[in-house]
């Protein structure tokens, strides 16, 4: 069996800059600490977090007064920071630089007086905290059934704006037939899809027709590994998302000669490797890792966290 694995794939700067937030803050607080939501969207990363001493909130009510809780890569609405501050709690901020574009954004138009079209998931952890920027000012839009739906008289001046995470395919028909529907929609300045997500994106398009099977790894509440097995099946091949080498299911390999590997943006490396292995040993798999675009992209460690370590020294 042929191994195609996709690079880029696996951890983003973000992912990586959140992840080390964690890291540093426990060494430098100790446990119990605090994370309101995952801080990622892999059950991988979670539980080894857990081990080492990290509660995982869904209110900051959870977080003991004077406690210290770190925000997760998806960002958080104002309501939460300001319940944090009230409860006194030190505030460790581990949005993704990318995240906070879209929220800045979100904040601009809203001042400027525009209605905001947000194109992406209801109850996504990062469309919450968007929508709680300037919550009198947003609509979410999933598809573009929901754009037929809006109407809006012609003085109310509109913006929109996208989750990161969003496959390019769909958020570019959502966008089209808001452009259709509402020709003097404003633009963001550049585009809120993040280039991780666009290149692992771009990666399973380009590979996908070359084989029988494509496997991704990633949690199942990922939205961006969810995206990767939609294109790839949109591209004619069999796409299945897995955790780890555990979910696979032997059924899926028989007769594929050549299978496609790439992993979400959350998904740790050590899980595909370990789904290499196990095609090599089983299945007599050979690797041919693809190159289809460099990444050099890198984020600080944020503010706070340097705050924080300045007065623990």
């Amino acid at each position: 069996m042929k191994i195609l694995l996709a690079n880029p794939r696996g951890f983003c700067a973000g992912v990586i800059m959140a992840i080390e937030t964690v890291d540093e803050a426990l060494e430098l607080v100790g446990p119990p600490l605090y994370v309101y939501h995952e801080i990622v969207h892999n059950r991988h990363v979670v539980d080894r977090f857990v081990k080492l001493g990290v509660t995982f909130v869904d209110t900051i009510d959870e977080v003991p007064e004077n406690g210290t809780v770190v925000f997760s890569a998806h960002g958080v609405s104002p309501e939460v920071r300001n319940r944090a501050r009230e409860r006194n709690c030190t505030m460790i901020d581990a949005t993704c630089p990318l995240v906070t574009k879209v929220h800045m954004e979100a904040i601009r138009y809203a001042r400027q007086g525009y209605h905001i079209l947000l194109v992406g998931h209801a109850g996504h952890d990062e469309v919450v905290g968007t929508v709680g920027e300037a919550p009198n000012a947003i609509t979410i839009v999933e598809s573009p059934q929901d754009v037929a739906k809006l109407h809006f008289e012609d003085e109310n001046p509109l913006a929109y704006l996208t989750q990161t995470t969003l496959s390019m395919d769909d958020a570019n028909r959502i966008i089209s037939a808001i452009k259709d529907k509402f020709p003097n929609v404003k633009e963001p300045p550049s585009d809120d899809i993040c280039y991780a997500t666009t290149n692992r994106q771009h990666a399973v398009r380009y590979l996908a027709p070359e084989a029988d099977l494509c496997i991704v790894v990633g949690s199942k509440n990922s939205s961006n590994s969810v995206r990767l097995t939609e294109i790839a099946e949109n591209s004619g091949t069999r796409a299945h998302l897995v955790d780890d080498v555990s979910e696979i299911d032997p059924t899926w390999l028989e007769n594929v000669e050549t299978l496609l590997l790439t992993a979400g943006a959350s998904a740790p490396d050590h899980l595909v490797t370990g789904i290499i292995e196990y095609l090599q040993s089983n299945y007599d798999g050979h690797l041919d890792e693809r190159h289809t675009t460099v990444e050099d992209m890198h984020f600080e460690l944020p503010r706070s966290l340097r705050v924080l370590r300045e007065t623990a020294v």
